[in-house]
């Protein structure tokens, strides 16, 4: 056992630099992910996902795999899609799920054609789905950096992102921190794609977001006690990630996804909240 567990990351720094950035990316990303779900936005944090691709991409056109620029552009890039979505969906009748899809598609589309400009499909797969086996010191501090960043920013407005789950309307009609809560918690989902990106890709960032947020779905109702789950199954979603991808020559980013989703359908069907658990309380009362 312990040569299965623990052998890979004791003989090579790549597999501990591997887990360090999946750990980070778990603290830092699974809660956000916790919020989005309850706030009926899991689709729009896949849509901002791709949404950092362009800038990524004109990032990697201008300096190559430069984690510094790439950033950037996926910083920028996010904020103007955020923001763009946003006014169409106020100055228009369209809503904010159909320009965020319409936007998420144009820049998916333009981030594949800038990156195939110069680059081969070896980096187009890099930009896609990252190389999480690859995370340098650069990337890790980052990573890092965003894990501080989320965490202190989380532990401040967290009343106000509790309140704001519940009723937004309310929120903001009893305080004026409502809007400062909403472009912070957006911003702090970008961040988070962002670092993501660096390990996972664009296609791939959102998955350990929220796949395991909507683990822990299952199992409590209370958003403290979720977060703490959704950080528990995407850690160890992250270490089986890495472990099945190293025995099985897998490619680490799908694996370490495929791992929490694994744990998302477990959690469906035995949960507390689950389709047995349902079952079960279902058949007492009948009886």
């Amino acid at each position: 056992m312990i040569d299965l567990l623990v052998a890979p990351f004791l003989e090579f720094a790549f597999m501990q630099r591997a887990l360090l950035g999946a750990v980070m990316l778990s603290i830092s990303s699974c809660p956000v992910g916790v919020f989005l779900m309850l706030r009926r936005m899991s689709l729009a944090g896949d849509a901002m996902a791709h949404a950092i691709l362009p800038g990524a991409a004109i990032g990697f056109l201008l300096y190559g795999l430069a984690i510094i620029p790439m950033t950037i552009g996926g910083l920028i890039a996010g904020v103007v899609v955020a923001l763009g979505a946003g006014a169409v969906s106020r100055f228009t009748l369209q809503k904010e799920d159909a320009s965020l899809a319409a936007f998420y598609l144009i820049s998916l589309a333009l981030g594949v054609m800038i990156v195939s400009l110069r680059g081969s499909s070896v980096d187009l797969m890099h930009v896609l789905f990252g190389t999480v086996l690859a995370l340098n010191d650069e990337a890790l501090t980052l990573i890092g950096a965003i894990c501080g960043i989320t965490l202190v920013t989380l532990t401040i407005l967290w009343r106000g992102l509790v309140a704001e789950c519940l009723d937004p309307l309310f929120l903001r009609s009893v305080s004026r921190i409502g809007t400062v809560v909403h472009f912070a918690f957006l911003a702090l989902v970008v961040l988070n794609l962002v670092g993501g990106f660096q390990a996972l890709g664009t296609l791939l960032s959102v998955g350990l977001m929220m796949l395991p947020a909507a683990a822990a779905r299952f199992w409590t109702t209370r958003v403290g006690p979720m977060c703490f789950l959704a950080v528990a199954i995407g850690l160890a979603s992250s270490l089986s990630g890495l472990l099945l991808s190293y025995h099985a020559a897998l490619p680490s980013g799908p694996a370490i996804v495929l791992s929490a989703g694994a744990a998302y359908l477990l959690s469906i069907l035995f949960g507390t909240r689950g389709i047995m658990a349902v079952r079960s309380r279902h058949r007492h009362k009948a009886a």
